[in-house]
């Protein structure tokens, strides 16, 4: 987007998006509608939550709109998470990423898609304790990071793959049983268990 200012000369060294290169990019009032759409009753998953939320209360205002509270109930602040998990450890997302072996090679630069796409993969790594070969969570890595932005929560949205989804999902799976040599997991999981009961089972 464009900031309406110039790129300041250290903001540069880390995202190297230049004047030139936004002058032309939508304002955030322009986009404004479409992102509350987007985010509307989600639960939002950023890291140091507190930063990015005060940036995006600021861009309402000045557009006349409502603060980020009125279109999303919660935000998981990934930060708060990672330091209960990792107390007195860098927790920045260069250092989760190395602490979860997840490749960054591609973050030369700050820029928004990659880190996205890196948290997400943090997240479900500190959620999921993959840590560990087994993904065992060690006891008490349990915590909850979520914050109220205001009292009310709203009710988690499900979304149905479609039958196109269903079906390249399904061919993913041939694919990997292919490439296997049959040894897919997941289709050897998904069998119905044919066996006879054992004597005294129902």
């Amino acid at each position: 987007m464009n900031p309406e200012r110039e790129s300041d000369e250290k903001a540069l060294e880390v995202h190297g998006l230049t004047t030139e290169r936004l002058r032309d990019e939508p304002k955030f009032a322009e986009i404004a509608p479409a992102l509350i759409e987007f985010i509307r009753g989600a639960e939002l998953i950023i890291h140091n939550a507190p930063f990015d939320v005060g940036f995006l209360n600021r861009e309402f205002e000045l557009a006349g709109l409502s603060p980020l509270s009125e279109y999303c109930p919660s935000v998981i602040d990934t930060w708060v998470l990672a330091k209960e998990l990792h107390p007195g450890k860098r927790n920045n997302l260069d250092a989760l990423c190395e602490r979860y072996q997840i490749d960054r090679s591609r973050r030369t630069l700050h820029g928004a898609l990659i880190d996205t796409g890196l948290l997400a993969e943090v997240y479900f790594a500190m959620t999921r304790g993959q840590d560990s070969f087994l993904g065992e969570e060690d006891e008490g890595d349990e915590v909850d990071a979520t914050h109220s932005i205001d009292a009310l929560r709203g009710s988690i949205r499900v979304l149905r793959a479609t039958d196109e989804e269903l079906a390249q999902h399904a061919q993913q799976l041939t694919d990997i049983a292919k490439d296997s040599k049959g040894k897919c997991l997941w289709l050897e999981a998904s069998k119905p268990d044919l066996s006879p009961p054992l004597q005294g089972e129902g």
